[in-house]
């Protein structure tokens, strides 16, 4: 589970249920565990504070690199 903030105010957003190696490109909306301070607007994942963090693409947040950082652990399947 994993705890995505923002890398300007370093408010949580929501937590996130990854599976697998690699980086946080893509948040899927599914896996979503539960909103905590963000919110979506207009297509966007926003903070509070204003600063976009991902880009609604369907089912999918296309995550943006530099404005959010991750604490956690993830799920590595075999």
């Amino acid at each position: 589970m994993l705890t995505i903030r923002c890398a300007v105010c370093r408010a949580k957003l929501w937590k996130y249920n990854k599976l697998g190696k690699g980086e946080v490109l893509r948040c899927h909306k599914a896996r979503i565990v539960r909103w905590l301070e963000g919110i979506e607007a207009a297509g966007e994942a926003l903070c509070p504070c204003g600063n976009r963090v991902g880009i609604d693409k369907g089912t999918y947040w296309k995550m943006i690199r530099k404005a959010f950082s991750h604490s956690g652990d993830t799920v590595n399947r075999l």
